[in-house]
């Protein structure tokens, strides 16, 4: 069951990371870097969620499970 929930976890990060670089490189992303200098809100919750997820599932797997 925690191998399940760690590769849900890589799985829904790694998903997390890809529309967090497609809203990056969004028009709309654009226009708010040229005015304020820093992506929209939803790109960088989008990108550290993936983060987070990605490397709590990586570490949730190398964990050895106590069978």
């Amino acid at each position: 069951m925690t191998r399940a929930i760690s590769l849900a976890l890589l799985v829904g990060g790694v998903v997390l990371l890809y529309f967090g670089g497609q809203s990056f490189h969004s028009l709309s992303n654009d226009v708010a870097r040229f005015f304020t200098g820093s992506p929209t809100n939803k790109t960088i919750w989008l990108i550290a969620g993936g983060i987070f997820a990605t490397l709590a599932g990586l570490i949730g797997l190398a964990i050895p499970s106590k069978r």
